[in-house]
């Protein structure tokens, strides 16, 4: 698939450090109606990027199954996490530190884009990005994500994806596992699948971390190569996308 459309569009991008789960889905709520209204009225529809580390949160997608979840109440909250469902697309998933999340909050249509193709790009992004440190990211027909190993035994995830449109607007997004603490995917069955693996950038360097702001720099430079899209740093508070 081609992956450069016409015309270079902007997004703002706001890293809002370590959060909270349900802080940034309200957000992103926020500034996809935000969106949905200017589309409404006819109006240029802006675009915007989040990236956040979440606190320890397991997340199910409204088309996952509860059982995929292996642990109870009473054992979350010893792990410290929370149990969320959410209203993106996919099965179970966890987020933590460590894991870089990434949410465009997109009008597709300023991009040319429909939502097979934006998932296919949100993919590119990632499998550029890990090919920068020596790993070859792959597709699995049918397992939406980025993997490892592909086609061999030791097929592993690195990067889970689930997506919500709204009017061809997105929310929700990817989390590519950069230093995650992976023990976190043993109490589930990750993304619904029992017979596949997790990995992480910091595993597949033998445990060796990474610089999580340098894996920012390259996911937002593959972004806007992707995308075709100029990014542009939002300073100061977030009031104003509000």
């Amino acid at each position: 698939m081609e992956t450069k459309v016409k015309n270079r569009r902007e997004i703002q991008y706001k890293d809002l450090g370590l959060s909270s789960y349900r802080q940034v889905w309200e957000l992103q709520e926020k500034l996809l109606e935000k969106v949905k209204q200017k589309k409404i009225e006819k109006k240029g529809t802006p675009n915007y990027l989040l990236f956040t580390e979440h606190r320890p949160v397991y997340t199910l997608g409204k088309s996952g199954h509860e059982s995929n979840m292996l642990m109870d109440t009473i054992q979350l909250r010893a792990q410290q996490a929370e149990f969320i469902k959410v209203d993106r697309g996919g099965d179970i998933t966890f987020h933590g530190p460590g894991q870089l999340v990434v949410y465009p909050i997109i009008d597709l249509e300023n991009f040319e884009l429909g939502v097979k193709e934006y998932v296919y790009r949100l993919e590119e992004v990632v499998i550029r990005t890990v090919d920068k440190y020596g790993f070859e990211g792959k597709r699995v027909e049918g397992a939406t994500g980025v993997w490892l190993g592909v086609g061999t035994t030791a097929e592993r995830k690195i990067c889970a994806i689930g997506v919500k449109c709204s009017r061809y607007i997105s929310m929700h997004g990817f989390a590519l596992n950069v230093n995650t603490n992976l023990n976190y995917f043993n109490y589930i069955h990750p993304c619904g699948f029992v017979d596949k693996g997790v990995t992480s950038i910091e595993k597949e360097r033998g445990g060796k971390p990474v610089d999580l702001e340098e894996v920012k720099r390259e996911v937002l430079k593959q972004f806007e190569t992707v995308f075709n899209a100029e990014i542009k740093p939002v300073a100061g508070t977030l009031e104003g996308w509000e």
